[in-house]
């Protein structure tokens, strides 16, 4: 059974083959200077789209905090979808100041649907005039100074950009801290290294920016595969297009607590990155073999390490059934295993700690805590496999996440306490 170790190995060799220069990204992301450029900055029109399911919690503080921007407020246009909705998000939106469509469809189901027939919706002389869309979930919050940022970013000629993806429930438990840790690091360690290197990144869920003439030439939404914000990325860069990041730019997010709750959103985002694989695989694949380093990092987004992660499961599966008859061959598979479980958690340690060390003055959460999730994070990570290897077999739909961490309900939890 020494076999299983050279077959670890080989597939440990293949994981640093194919991911080595996002080790590469970090101290690019660390000492890299971003490049200032002399542009002349204009006051564009903006439409912000919000499709909302049941978050009647959540919506006013976002729709307050671009209220609250340094952005002169009439140039941005906020419109909500209250998307199949049963509670009172459309009452509270309109009361918040955005105009406010309802959609009933229980068989087109999902964000990119909402998303489409939102774009339909805005007036024809509001879309005349903006420069383009922002994309936000309902329970987003914005730093003041947001637009402002990412309209530097517009006026540079950026077509497609994302912005800094932070948490809002970070210190919640460790649950909520890894999701947090996860988005950080690809903020500053994937799309910030991608920037500065003249690469794409990636579009992930909420806090992106596109073009009018990205939306008139699609002619709306038409991304509505589960994880919709990753078929929009993979098409663009297939496009030739690049997705800019602007780090300033800084929007904080809900994160899930429940680990049932992170199961069904894994469950789809995982089903999803699948749906992406099999519509823009051959592509991207044709696009990495013509040179193309967006698409063979965009195909390194949604497939390998499943893969790799998935052959190496099998295999050491396999060998650890074969060697049940003698204990010194199934000691060797459980050594083999148990190395390669530790060099994974070790990995997801290092990158958790360089994450949470960079960007500690960020992180909303008690010093303590900080540390105690930079080892928490790597068992988070893990789990992944499991629910990506379920969704193979799994039919999965669309369900909304809630979102209740509300100013509303944080003062009633406080004033309970005291």
């Amino acid at each position: 059974m020494d076999a299983i170790k050279m077959i670890n190995y080989l597939i440990g060799l293949l994981f640093v083959a194919a991911y080595a220069y996002q080790f590469l990204y970090i101290p690019l992301s660390l000492f890299g200077k971003e490049k200032k450029k002399d542009t002349e900055i204009r006051e564009h029109d903006y439409a912000v789209l919000i499709c909302a399911r049941n978050e009647e919690e959540v919506i006013g503080d976002l729709l307050d905090s671009i209220a609250a921007q340094d952005y002169p407020a009439e140039h941005i246009h906020c419109f909500v979808m209250a998307d199949n909705c049963t509670d009172a998000t459309a009452e509270a939106a309109v009361k918040h100041g955005a105009a406010v469509f309802e959609r009933f469809n229980n068989r087109e189901v999902g964000k990119g649907y909402a998303l489409n027939e939102l774009l339909k919706k805005i007036p024809e002389d509001v879309a005349s005039k903006i420069k383009g869309y922002f994309v936000f979930d309902a329970d987003n919050l914005l730093k003041k100074d947001y637009f402002t940022q990412m309209n530097k970013k517009v006026c540079e000629g950026n077509e497609l950009i994302t912005s800094y993806r932070n948490s809002k429930n970070y210190s919640h438990n460790w649950i909520s801290a890894a999701y947090a840790l996860w988005f950080l690091r690809e903020s500053r360690y994937l799309n910030y290294p991608r920037y500065l290197c003249a690469g794409s990144g990636a579009v992930s869920g909420t806090g992106f920016y596109f073009s009018r003439a990205i939306a008139e030439e699609n002619g709306g939404w038409p991304y509505h595969l589960l994880t919709e914000d990753i078929e929009f990325s993979a098409d663009q860069i297939l496009k030739g297009r690049k997705i800019a990041f602007c780090r300033e730019a800084e929007l904080y997010d809900e994160q899930p607590v429940t680990f049932t709750h992170s199961y069904k959103q894994r469950l789809r985002w995982a089903k999803g990155y699948f749906q992406v694989f099999q519509k823009y695989g051959k592509a991207l694949i044709a696009g990495a073999l013509r040179g193309s380093f967006a698409c063979y990092d965009m195909l390194n987004t949604i497939m390998p390490a499943f893969f790799l992660s998935a052959l190496s499961l099998l295999l050491n599966g396999i060998c650890l059934l074969c060697s049940l008859k003698d204990p010194n061959a199934l000691l060797t598979v459980l050594q083999s295993l148990g190395e390669t479980l530790r060099s994974v958690y070790l990995m997801f340690c290092v990158l958790g700690a360089i994450t949470t060390f960079s960007e500690w003055k960020k992180i909303d959460c008690p010093p303590l805590k900080k540390i105690l999730y930079i080892f928490s994070f790597p068992l988070f990570m893990m789990t992944y496999l499991p629910i990506a290897l379920l969704s193979l077999f799994t039919s999965v739909s669309w369900e909304p996440i809630p979102h209740t961490f509300s100013r509303k309900r944080l003062y009633r939890e406080a004033k309970g306490r005291s």
